[in-house]
């Protein structure tokens, strides 16, 4: 018996239940590119960690920079309260865009991580924001 077996799977009821709680709270590179590619999206890409200059230098193209610190329902006031929110930080390495989305979360507020962050998105090949306007506004 191997490790892997060792421990028996779950029933697939269970596992269905596991991964659609986890796919209610986590998108990846690849869904938000997609989506961002396809027209307008349909939720808020937040950049939630770091300096305006860091986030200048590179992000995700549409994002809104937020850092998770700054979030409060006076910030939020701008988008109706169930906007959906996707957050995102660094990378794997950093817990801002957790923070950030325990913050939504804690106001109220319809929350997705993406995960992998700026390191994911590089990692998939994807290009950052050119865009140099404050706070990611066109």
């Amino acid at each position: 018996m191997s490790a892997v077996t060792a421990i028996p799977a779950s029933p697939p009821a269970v596992a269905r239940d596991h991964f659609r709680r986890r796919l209610a709270l986590e998108t990846d590179c690849a869904d938000v590119a997609s989506a961002l590619a396809s027209g307008p999206p349909d939720f808020v890409l937040l950049h939630a960690v770091g300096s305006e200059a860091a986030f200048r230098r590179r992000h995700i193209p549409g994002a809104v920079h937020l850092p998770h610190r700054l979030i409060t329902a006076e910030r939020l006031a701008a988008w109706p309260t169930d906007t959906l929110f996707v957050v995102y930080c660094a990378g794997p390495h950093c817990n801002g865009a957790d923070r950030a989305a325990l913050r939504l979360a804690e106001l109220g507020r319809p929350v997705k991580l993406m995960l992998g962050g700026l390191t994911g998105w590089a990692d998939e090949g994807l290009t950052f924001s050119e865009d140099l306007s404050p706070m990611g506004e066109s």
